[in-house]
């Protein structure tokens, strides 16, 4: 439907002109005005219903720009009655019409605050340099032919510019919605180069009110097309490593359009050309350190996240391997002693199928808890062993030390209480644990303080559970 109606659209300009030569001019204005607008419109309801918000809406701006720019020219001509004059204002917002495109194509999708907030002062200093650049070669009302043609080449570049990026955006989008907004602009991007580069540079004695100007809808009405079509993306086979990095060199197409202007800027505004230089390189490093911050924070996360038994919050079975060994070895060499602690939940299977799996896991987040705030010392570790089971690593303690701390877990535990669905209102829980001290580490692998730990733990569980029970290390493996 929207195809039909944009076709609908040309045809009504033609037949317009035709049928209403004596006022061609201001019915071509009134419809070059109306083809910008009406993609402008279609772009902010396609950002209602679209996760690519910011990319409608910076191209829905950029459309408004240049319907602005073609009022402006519609005001110069009839309203002044100097069709021979190119107001330089209107020069201004067809070059600004693609400083929002741009910062469209170089802001990546979730990035916070203050991420969009240094992309949208780059974005403004570009279009600041933009209109400096552009009064270099016109007036606020006309612009003479020798600076049209400067203009032209600016146009050509920002036009290229914009649709180069545009297709490698495209092409190295994973995500539906962006491969969605970036397959829509660079449709219209290299349309509407085409059709620049013919009026600028073919059709340039041609004066608006003619059949000409039926091409110029063209682009935005396209553009209008693809942001009311519905559906999905079409499918694509991105490379992984392509996407990765253009996603991570997007955010240089603001600095890389800042230092191409201020290169065109160097002969006629040096001074400013040096800040658009200074000001892009800053940007761009302070951007990167941001990023470098953020990589960083998630890389600590991960790290966390590959320590840390997601249910219980307490250190997992990765971690207390690599605990242990680390601790078995400083024992080692420093000629101190060392326990550790197997812990395991009495009945955990019949409590987990009389009450259910999500009072099962606060069981474990519990009692992992309660052992937690019982291994006060900084180098005390406890860490989900497996199942129901925990483990503690004690470094630097007596065998009466270990034992006292066993038997304050064991009380702590047995105190809890939990709250059930059940007519019983609550019920308690309790722990048996086994416990080996070594007082001098001879061999250089723990297993044998794991053998023992783990036979005084099934000790502990065959003689009634609810109690602590100690067990004994080879003396080939406890002694120097």
């Amino acid at each position: 439907m929207a195809a039909v109606l944009a076709a609908l659209y040309i045809v009504c300009h033609g037949l317009a002109l035709v049928l209403l030569p004596g006022h061609a001019q201001a019915v071509s204005f009134s419809f070059l005005i109306g083809a910008p607008l009406l993609a402008a419109l279609a772009c902010l309801w396609r950002m209602l219903h679209s996760e690519a918000r910011v990319g409608w809406l910076a191209l829905s701006a950029g459309m408004l720009l240049w319907a602005g720019g073609m009022a402006l020219n519609m005001y110069q001509e009839i309203g002044l009655g100097t069709p021979d004059a190119t107001p330089g204002v209107s020069m201004l917002l067809y070059v600004l019409y693609g400083v929002p495109l741009t910062f469209a194509m170089a802001h990546p999708r979730y990035e916070p605050w203050y991420l969009v907030v240094i992309d949208g002062a780059l974005a403004l200093l570009l279009g600041y340099l933009f209109f400096v650049h552009t009064f270099s070669f016109a007036t606020m009302s006309d612009a003479p032919e020798q600076g049209i043609n400067s203009l032209r080449l600016m146009f050509d570049i920002e036009n290229l510019f914009i649709a180069a990026f545009a297709l490698v955006r495209y092409l190295a989008s994973e995500d539906a919605s962006r491969r969605i907004f970036f397959r829509a602009l660079t449709a219209f991007a290299w349309v509407y180069m085409g059709v620049a580069a013919y009026i600028n540079h073919v059709a340039t004695e041609a004066s608006y009110g003619g059949l000409a100007d039926l091409i110029i809808d063209l682009p935005f009405l396209l553009l209008a097309c693809l942001a009311l079509r519905r559906g999905d993306a079409v499918a694509m086979d991105t490379r992984r490593r392509l996407a990765l990095a253009v996603r991570a060199g997007s955010p240089l197409i603001l600095p890389a359009a800042l230092l191409v202007v201020s290169a065109l800027m160097v002969e006629a505004h040096p001074h400013l050309a040096v800040v658009g230089f200074a000001l892009a390189t800053l940007g761009s490093g302070l951007r990167g350190v941001v990023m470098q911050v953020r990589a960083m924070e998630r890389q600590d996360q991960l790290d966390v996240l590959a320590r840390v038994d997601a249910l219980t919050g307490v250190a997992n079975r990765r971690q207390f391997d690599q605990v242990l060994q680390a601790e078995w070895s400083r024992a080692r060499r420093s000629g101190q002693g060392m326990a550790l602690l197997m812990v395991d939940i009495d009945h955990f299977k019949e409590f987990n199928d009389r009450f259910g799996h999500p009072l099962g896991d606060a069981c474990l987040r519990a009692v992992a808890t309660a052992l937690s705030g019982c291994a006060t010392r900084g180098t005390d570790v406890v860490a989900r062993y497996g199942g129901e089971e925990f483990a503690v690593v004690v470094s630097g303690t007596t065998r009466d030390g270990a034992l006292v701390l066993a038997e304050t877990m064991r009380l702590a535990v047995e105190r809890l209480r939990l709250a059930t669905a059940d007519p019983i209102g609550s019920v308690g829980v309790t722990i048996s644990i086994g416990v080996a001290h070594v007082a001098q580490v001879a061999s250089a692998d723990p297993v044998a303080l794991l053998a023992a730990t783990d036979a005084a733990l099934y000790e502990a569980k065959r003689a009634g559970r609810n109690r602590v029970l100690e067990g004994r290390l080879p003396e080939a493996h406890a002694q120097a």
